[in-house]
């Protein structure tokens, strides 16, 4: 009997790019079924499912499409406990994802599926963009395009208190120093930018080259530029609120493309309105979408992207890859490359 897998895409990582690179995975003379489901992000965002978190699609649909299937890959799909429990064929579920949070983990354990993740696919993506945003900014290109697009001509940006500042030259600190603040502070520093970081991760001579590793509180008084790459966890949740803004020089610029919870937007917009702080680069919120009363809307000096920092069409091709690699390896008897929960996998 041929094994079923499931290629359940969206609107970004689409079906057919999954199961093109599932077949193409899948080691010669083994018989490999794929179905194809056609999840709705990013034209309905996202949202809790179940148990689990950011995920896309109904439970429903996911344990009719899972019927026989012992593979599945997928970016949004909601594992549950409720679809493990209707869906005893599954082995494998593979999320093209920096991480599998719409994946119960210790439900999937206990079933015995292997939960797989994508680290990395979308670095290159959102370094690029978060320089684009830096670079925005810091030069106030946000504002004067929208008055420019409303038919006024902002010469007066041209003026010595209005004017940007330039990435060569100032002092540059990035919040974090993993896969993508790595890429951005080697483009800083090429750039000819003095790159700070602060990281309690990382040893000092992983930046030797390119940046200097410091505290926090130096990394804040030194900097023009602030830029987070951190992930959210107990100690980073809210890390960037008045007190932090207060301590950095005044006319710097704060971006966050890594996880809204970073930041008290509240505190932004303050130091926006006072002066504290010359302008603010934002592609994640605390609560997506942005609310139509948000200050952050209306505050000038802020550049907003609506969380796509990772969307590339080569993200999405790499993403495919990089799950449809790990059925190859289940498919084959091999070790998994990213599980979340080895224990299953035995890898």
């Amino acid at each position: 009997m041929p094994t079923t897998a499931l290629a359940a895409g969206d609107h970004f990582v689409l079906p057919e790019l999954l199961a093109e690179e599932l077949r193409a995975a899948t080691p010669a003379g083994t018989d490999l079924d794929v179905r194809q489901l056609q999840l709705p992000w990013p034209h309905i965002p996202f949202g809790k499912v179940a148990e689990v978190d950011e995920a896309s699609g109904t439970e429903e649909e996911m344990i009719e499409a899972l019927r026989g299937a012992r593979i599945c890959v997928t970016q949004m799909a909601p594992l549950t406990e409720r679809v493990l429990a209707a869906c005893p064929d599954l082995e494998l579920f593979c999320v093209s994802r920096g991480g599998p949070v719409n994946a119960d983990l210790e439900a999937a354990t206990r079933h015995g599926v292997a939960v797989c993740y994508a680290p990395g696919r979308n670095a290159v993506a959102t370094a690029e963009h978060t320089l684009a945003l830096i670079l925005a900014a810091a030069r106030g290109i946000g504002d004067v395009h929208t008055d420019l697009r409303q038919g006024t001509w902002r010469g007066d940006h041209y003026d010595y208190t209005r004017c940007g500042v330039e990435i060569d030259g100032s002092v540059v600190g990035l919040v974090g120093f993993g896969a993508i603040g790595s890429r951005v502070a080697r483009v800083l520093d090429a750039m000819g930018a003095t790159v700070l970081v602060h990281d309690p991760y990382v040893r000092p001579e992983t930046v030797r080259g390119v940046a200097r590793l410091v505290s926090l509180e130096e990394l804040l008084s030194r900097s023009r530029i602030v830029s987070l790459h951190a992930r959210v966890t107990d100690e980073t949740r809210g890390m960037i609120g008045q007190a932090q803004i207060e301590a950095m020089p005044r006319g710097s610029v704060l971006v966050n493309c890594a996880r809204g919870a970073l930041v008290d937007y509240d505190a932004v917009c303050d130091a926006l309105d006072s002066g504290r702080l010359a302008a603010a680069a934002f592609d994640v919120f605390p609560v997506e979408p942005v609310p139509a009363g948000s200050r952050l809307l209306s505050t000038p000096g802020v550049v907003l992207t609506p969380h796509i920092a990772g969307a590339s069409r080569d993200v999405a091709h790499k993403a495919a890859r990089i799950v449809a690699a790990e059925a190859g390896r289940f498919l084959r008897g091999e070790p998994l490359a990213h599980c979340a929960n080895p224990q299953v996998s035995g890898g």
